[in-house]
């Protein structure tokens, strides 16, 4: 992994651009909202008409990962899109590009692109002699993401990338082979409550990759003990029971990230974008690096 070549004062400055303009309220902390049994809508809230997270509302500051070169000019670009930039304060996109250490020229693939948020960076981040493959089920396709997908895949920058409507246990051809990473963004736990045949998944993920290839996973943190029994009331999901089932396919746990982290998280809220509220963003979160060894 690259050290950074950026001044901090970059991210600084643009971390600043990104704050809401004084006298605006404070983010203050609510009554966790009642869990729902309702599925999720989308992790990006510009997908079905929500607001912007808040810059303020940032779980805490990016640590463990010194975002580089290629993954700080990835996310300053200025052609990248008001909505996506109202985004990055709560994703620390510039962390997770240097930590999966997706660079020019990968060929690489995200699994439940929804509205294509994380498949655009990156699409940016491989440049244009990489390839990326964005792959997204039916039910999402229906639910609300067809529209906004399809009118990004017209951007300039999603050149590379290749649009997979297909399933989550089967959610890559057969030809798509010697991927150098597989992304999955806050979606794992989505699989469960839809029924997806994770380990089937799992397996599908690890045939695609080469090997030293990442597999590369972020989701909600459910407290311990839960395991999978509040994928759909508070779209949370146990990190031990994830690893365990991403290790059985034959993977390795390479590194976890600590850029996502909120220790004051009690993890018993639900934090899909509609019940989260103002508490959008600031659920913690886990980030595990497997690799295909």
């Amino acid at each position: 992994m690259r050290l950074a070549s950026v001044p901090v004062l970059s991210l600084v400055l643009l971390a600043a651009c990104l704050t809401p303009p004084e006298g605006d309220p404070p983010v203050t902390p609510a009554q966790p909202p009642t869990a729902s049994a309702a599925p999720a809508l989308p992790h990006e809230p510009y997908a079905a008409g929500g607001s912007a997270v808040p810059a303020a509302s940032v779980a805490t500051p990016a640590s463990g990962v010194v975002a580089d070169a290629n993954s700080s000019g990835v996310v300053i670009a200025p052609d990248r899109s008001p909505a996506d930039r109202q985004l990055d304060p709560a994703r620390h996109p510039a962390e997770m590009l240097t930590f999966f250490g997706i660079a020019p020229g990968m060929r690489v693939a995200e699994l439940g692109s929804g509205t294509g948020y994380t498949t655009e960076l990156l699409a940016r981040a491989v440049g244009p002699t990489g390839v990326v493959y964005g792959q997204n089920p039916k039910w999402l396709l229906e639910r609300f993401a067809e529209k906004p997908w399809s009118e990004r895949l017209g951007k300039p920058a999603m050149k590379n990338v290749t649009r997979l409507d297909r399933e989550f246990d089967d959610p890559l051809p057969v030809e798509v082979k010697n991927l150098d990473a597989v992304i999955s963004i806050l979606f794992y736990h989505d699989t469960v409550w839809l029924g997806a045949d994770r380990d089937r998944m799992n397996r599908a993920v690890f045939a695609a990759l080469k090997s030293g290839g990442v597999y590369g996973v972020i989701d909600h943190s459910g407290r311990a003990g839960t395991g999978l029994t509040e994928v759909k009331t508070l779209h949370r999901i146990e990190e031990e029971t994830l690893k365990a089932e991403v290790l059985r396919a034959g993977f390795k746990l390479g590194a976890e990230g600590t850029f996502l982290k909120n220790p004051n998280d009690a993890r018993d809220w639900n934090d899909s974008p509609t019940a989260a509220a103002d508490k959008r963003g600031m659920s913690d979160r886990f980030v595990l690096r497997f690799v295909k060894p």
